[in-house]
């Protein structure tokens, strides 16, 4: 009778796993009653949620007429996460290619009373809780049905908005531990000292217990992602600096709350600095160029146009309360390299990058202009990638009525451009904030998957932005969107999410999944302990200093006093005036030919240039 291997022949089978249907290809080789398969391309299988993707499998086994193993097979795979045996049970023909049925079980665990069918101990377990059973979907709800956010459109940004205490922060933990995952980096601000505790995993909690058992949750368990710490005022992080010249005169600008005219002799001065080769480092770089440019006002006004004293004045007391604000620690070098923000770990894990906010929140200018800039920089530096099949970075604006407050004209424009824009360069934006009145409506129409909890309609602002936030989603005949988001419970949300095609789906009200990580927020030593043990400890904490326009302009000074000559009569005045004119000029040019190349200006800063490394 004729073995099923000898009815494959020579061509390219597709194997069919019977219990699961996946298919992937294989070379099959029949002879003598000995059937080989083996794939050495590399291909992935999902076994409970979880893809293992091997880089080669190999079985052989002897058979009878009807496909039966006759003695147990010899194996040899290897999957990425590890190595992985198969125990083959027998072999099956499925849609006309013979293949095993198998049990998965540990490398190491050879005795066969330690296997489980269908469960690869607790690897797989622990990274099946958030994953789809048979897509990468990444669950973060549950209502009538399971809803995940696709990885390919986490780039399309996200809202998540809801009044205090109604579980936005235990969502955006969600989002996060999702990303990190699938190895997807983050970058989140750590407005309430809260976060902290994702770098441990969780424990028993009598809250985390009740929302597995409510949403039936059969696989659950606790675990840590891979953490850095940041801090602008270097207090709970690793130092988070930027130089003057990289934020540029429109962030700036809006940093110390200058009107118009001053934020004009603001640009007016970035520009003399930029012509003339001379960085703007940190604020005493930035005080030296303003006390500059308000000194020699007559020479530049032809040029440049006119230099109001008053704006210099109202500038230089702007940099005075900034710096009291903790200010001067921000601007400085080491400036943070963008890719310190986009790293994995060993395990291939996204770090999730948290910004201790809970001190800077106090200065909220400060803030609210820092994340501009880094989402700026961002902008200005990533390469298009199109539709990645997973973002290069997930973004997370908490507290989002801080961005666009107070914000002039200008420069609320160019943000809605960036988050516009910047989807193609592989990052994802999400605003974590009260009321979708809070975000301008340009930037509103950009935010795809969308998590509402409940806001409460005790004044008619309230009552607006509850009709305001019913409106923003795609309608549910069996919801009342407007009538439910007042009436949802801690953890409940209002949840929509795109589809493949980029569609929202349908509103659903859905509980939203529990956290895996630490609720509570790690002591002082902890966390001290996890920025000792970074990779990047020591690179940022220890200020830079180098010679820039404060120093440049310090030595010009200099000379020119060691040259200085007797007042001359009234008759010369004029020419000697002229001569000095063109020895400044000679300075700067002399400046500007040595380090004029590394002036850069961020996407925000109107004046483009290249990168200072």
């Amino acid at each position: 009778m004729e073995c099923p291997g000898a009815r494959i022949g020579c061509r390219q089978p597709i194997a069919v796993d019977p219990a699961s249907r996946v298919r992937f290809p294989l070379e099959i080789r029949y002879d003598a009653g000995l059937l080989t398969m083996t794939n050495e391309a590399g291909f992935s299988i999902e076994f409970n949620g979880f893809p293992l993707p091997f880089e080669f499998f190999r079985v052989a086994t002897r058979v009878n007429d009807r496909g039966e193993a006759l003695e147990s097979p010899a194996i040899n795979s290897k999957a990425t996460c590890g190595k992985i045996d198969f125990y083959v049970e027998r072999i099956e023909v499925a849609d006309g290619v013979p293949f095993p049925s198998f049990s998965l079980y540990r490398a190491t665990d050879r005795d066969p009373a330690n296997r489980a069918d269908g469960d690869f101990e607790g690897l797989v377990q622990a990274q099946s809780v958030g994953k789809s059973m048979n897509t990468n979907t990444l669950l973060i709800a549950k209502g009538e049905h399971e809803i995940g956010l696709l990885p390919g459109m986490a780039n399309r940004h996200g809202l998540i908005a809801g009044a205090t205490g109604t579980g936005k922060t235990v969502t955006l933990r969600v989002l996060a531990e999702r990303f990190s995952e699938i190895g997807v980096p983050v970058f989140l601000a750590d407005v309430k000292g809260d976060l902290s505790g994702l770098a441990r995993p969780g424990s028993a909690n009598p809250k985390v217990d009740d929302r597995v058992k409510r949403l039936g949750i059969s696989a659950f368990s606790f675990a840590a992602c891979p953490v850095t710490f940041w801090d602008v005022l270097a207090a709970q992080g690793h130092p988070v600096r930027a130089t003057a010249s990289e934020m540029g005169p429109l962030l700036l600008g809006r940093l110390l709350n200058l009107n118009d005219t001053q934020s004009g002799v603001l640009t007016l001065v970035f520009k003399i600095a930029d012509d003339n080769g001379l960085l703007l480092l940190d604020l005493k770089d930035l005080r030296a160029m303003l006390d500059h440019v308000g000194t020699n006002a007559k020479q530049f006004r032809t040029q440049y146009g006119n230099v109001s004293a008053a704006s210099i004045g109202a500038i230089q007391r702007g940099l005075l309360a900034l710096e009291q604000q903790g200010g001067e620690r921000f601007f400085g070098e080491p400036a943070l390299d963008l890719d310190d923000l986009m790293q994995t770990d060993a395990s291939g894990k996204g770090v999730v990058n948290i910004l201790a906010a809970d001190q800077l929140i106090q200065s909220p200018q400060l803030y609210s202009t820092f994340l501009l800039w880094l989402l700026a920089e961002l902008f200005e530096r990533l390469p298009e990638v199109g539709d990645p099949q997973k973002p290069k970075l997930v973004f997370f604006f908490d507290e989002a009525h801080l961005l666009f407050g107070d914000t002039p004209k200008a420069l609320q424009e160019q943000v809605e451009q960036v988050v516009r824009l910047i989807r193609s360069k592989g990052i994802g934006v999400y605003f974590v904030t009260q009321s979708p009145l809070d975000i301008p409506d340009t930037v509103l129409g950009q935010l795809g998957n969308r998590v509402q909890h409940a806001l409460r309609a005790f004044t008619p602002k309230d009552q607006k932005a509850v009709r305001a936030a019913a409106q923003t989603f795609r309608a549910n005949p069996k919801l009342e969107v407007a009538e439910v988001i007042t009436q949802l419970g801690v953890g409940e949300a209002l949840v929509s999410v795109l589809d493949e095609q980029g569609i929202p789906s349908v509103v659903e009200r859905a509980l939203i999944y529990p956290p895996r990580t630490q609720l509570a927020p790690l002591a002082p030593a902890e966390r001290q302990q996890i920025v000792r043990q970074s990779t990047i400890y020591g690179h940022y904490e220890q200020a830079v200093d180098r010679d820039s326009a404060y120093e440049a302009l310090k030595t010009r000074a200099a000379s020119a006093a060691a040259t200085e000559v007797p007042a001359p009569t009234r008759g010369q005045s004029t020419q000697t005036e002229e001569v000095f004119e063109a020895l400044a000029k000679s300075t700067a040019r002399a400046v500007g030919s040595q380090i004029g190349r590394q002036i850069v200006r961020g996407v925000l800063g109107a004046l483009f240039g290249g990168r200072r490394r």
